[in-house]
């Protein structure tokens, strides 16, 4: 987390130069920015002491900042750190963490957050986290790819959360932190964060905090992490509120490609993929009646016949890179005990821009679906390698399940048997049935 500028006293002026910079960045963005501008409304504004919050910070529930750090900003800088923290709370980065590493997760967050708002035309402060191939990418993608021993600091406080590791965090309370805090009742403790909420709402710009700011100015005390209840309530709002931000920047013409592009991500239905196959691999395959035309010594009625059906089932994986390994395993393996359940015939068909060498690889329902040794790939990625396979071959399969990350060339016409998409990432898909994989 960045430092702060120093300690000096602030006068009156100052403290209302401060006050009118913030304002004046919140209705430039509110005019220029209409998204971020509704998303930073829905934010009250704390000043707040520099032990705990050296330049911005929040809680989920509001904006917290250090006076003479914002003091020391620009008014586009100043911006940029509104925009910044309603992005955390938007994303609901307070609610996502679940078992990873505060810190790294806390990185993550800003790697996936900044380069968002740099898109938009902000400018950052100085020691804003920026790493380009992190472009584009969500937390959860850019959290694995960062070091354990990373000694990087974010641009601000997280203060929603604590730090599941011994030595604390560096941008939320540490141990010793925890310590200070004077033991409370658990429903003392209930009571007083209510107490604290309603007050809050009642004076959404007044600091209620103890004394002791520069220049005797009353400043917010570190707040409380979130509950996982008040995790999953503020959860619910930002996403309301993310939506109802985006429909207006949308009918004002003013919301960036980037931008939306997350949004869309962020507000599709998560379903579970093993779920969503299944059901559709199992329609498919059922076992239905048969009205064929009987031999002639049957005689010349056509009667209905229960008929066990094997199911055609032609798997293609994008081998592009893009996918890793494991990944491919996992797919695989889950395809291998659904086929099995559903008496599929599968032919897999690994393609980068080009069919696997060797390909089409056959299994019969009673034999193990595996991955071919040496499939290759690492190339770029079309899929129209597979449909073109497909059609040469004359076949109608009963269902086509691609797994990929979708950034590739697309068949210019829909085929006639239904394909499933399974996808990692945020990449859309011109037609047939996309599952998100997540």
């Amino acid at each position: 987390m960045s430092s702060g500028a120093g300690s000096a006293a602030i006068s009156d002026a100052e403290r209302r130069a401060i006050e009118t910079k913030l304002a004046a960045a919140r209705t430039r963005l509110i005019l220029d920015k209409p998204f971020l501008g509704a998303l930073v409304l829905r934010l009250p504004m704390h000043a707040s002491n520099p032990d705990w919050c050296p330049t911005t910070a929040t809680d989920a529930r509001a904006f917290y900042y250090n006076p003479e750090y914002i003091a020391s900003l620009t008014l586009d800088q100043t911006q940029f750190m509104l925009a910044h923290e309603a992005l955390h709370c938007a994303l609901s980065h307070f609610a996502r963490r679940q078992h990873r590493i505060k810190h790294k997760w806390d990185l993550a967050c800003d790697y996936a957050i900044n380069p968002l708002l740099i898109d938009e035309g902000l400018t950052p402060p100085p020691n804003a986290l920026v790493m380009p191939p992190y472009k584009g990418m969500t937390a959860e993608e850019i959290y694995p790819l960062i070091d354990d021993d990373d000694e990087s600091e974010t641009l601000d406080t997280h203060a929603y959360d604590r730090d599941n590791q011994q030595d604390g965090s560096r941008s939320g309370m540490s141990e010793k932190d925890l310590d200070r805090r004077p033991e409370q009742p658990q429903s003392q403790q209930g009571e007083s964060e209510a107490a604290q909420g309603a007050n809050r709402s009642a004076q959404p710009n007044q600091a209620e905090g103890s004394d002791g700011g520069p220049g005797g100015l009353k400043s917010e005390p570190e707040p409380e992490p979130l509950t996982p209840d008040e995790q999953e309530t503020l959860s619910v709002q930002w996403q309301q509120r993310l939506a109802g931000a985006a429909q207006q920047a949308q009918q004002a013409g003013k919301l960036g490609r980037e931008i939306a592009r997350m949004i869309d991500h962020l507000l599709q239905p998560r379903l579970p993929w093993r779920m969503l196959l299944a059901r559709y691999m199992t329609a498919v395959s059922r076992e239905d009646y048969s009205y064929a035309r009987p031999s002639r010594r049957d005689g010349d009625f056509i009667r209905p016949s229960l008929r066990a059906q094997q199911t055609d089932l032609v798997v293609a994986v994008d081998t592009s890179g893009s996918i890793k390994a494991a990944e491919l395993e996992e797919f695989i393996g889950e395809i291998d005990a659904l086929k099995g359940q559903v008496r599929a015939r599968v032919t897999l068909l690994p393609c980068d821009a080009a069919l696997c060498e060797g390909a089409p690889f056959r299994f019969e329902p009673w034999e193990s679906l595996r991955l071919p040794e040496a499939i290759g790939g690492g190339g770029g990625t079309s899929f129209r390698p597979v449909f073109r396979w497909i059609d040469r071959e004359g076949l109608r399969p009963d269902l086509l399940v691609y797994f990929t990350d979708a950034e590739g060339e697309f068949p210019p016409i829909e085929p006639t048997f239904p394909v499933i998409w399974l996808v990692k990432g945020r990449g859309k898909v011109p037609w047939g049935q996309r599952i998100q994989l997540n």
